[in-house]
């Protein structure tokens, strides 16, 4: 092998065979990379183990940023470098600030959700794709398993792939 990532991919039709497959594969031992299909199937990720998103948590955190830096920046404003006390007004007026308010929150909790996605997922403008398989924008799903990250051999994986029912089964490998 060279210094590059060895994949092993099965390539499915079906994605009920699909879903029977990840798995059959799993309960074999076989860590799987990433499955990747043209359309979103319902119930993969309860398949594949993973875990809930906590991007909500971030949505959160950025949203209340902005929920802070508005009413700062507002009550700084209009209360302590230039007060305006007209026409009998209160000197703190809220509800003046909602609007800012909640445009500020939605703003940042939105670029914050968008900026932690793309650093979750590690999306850089600079970096290249790894593409398996140029048919999972149309009409098959791929399952890719990482030989480096398993413990049993590239046959034995590849045979429980095609015992799974994979139309195909095929090696990637990327530098």
């Amino acid at each position: 092998m060279s210094d590059g990532k060895n994949f092993v991919l099965g390539v499915f039709d079906d994605e009920d065979v699909l879903l029977k497959a990840i798995t059959q594969v799993r309960q074999g031992g076989v860590k799987i990379h990433e499955v990747y299909s043209p359309f979103p199937v319902h119930g993969i990720d309860d398949v594949l183990g993973y875990r809930r998103s906590r991007l909500s948590i971030a949505a959160f955190i950025f949203g209340l940023c902005g929920t802070v830096l508005a009413l700062t920046m507002q009550i700084g404003m209009m209360t302590v470098d230039w007060p305006m006390i007209v026409g009998g007004k209160d000197f703190l007026p809220f509800p003046t600030f909602i609007p800012v308010t909640f445009e500020l929150t939605v703003l940042l909790g939105a670029f914050g959700m968008v900026g932690t996605f793309f650093v979750v997922s590690d999306l850089k403008p600079w970096a290249k794709p790894r593409i398996f398989d140029l048919r999972i924008t149309d009409d098959k799903h791929i399952v890719a398993v990482d030989l480096d990250k398993n413990n049993m051999s590239e046959a034995d994986i590849k045979k429980s792939l095609s015992d799974a029912g994979a139309q195909e089964v095929n090696n990637k490998q990327f530098d």
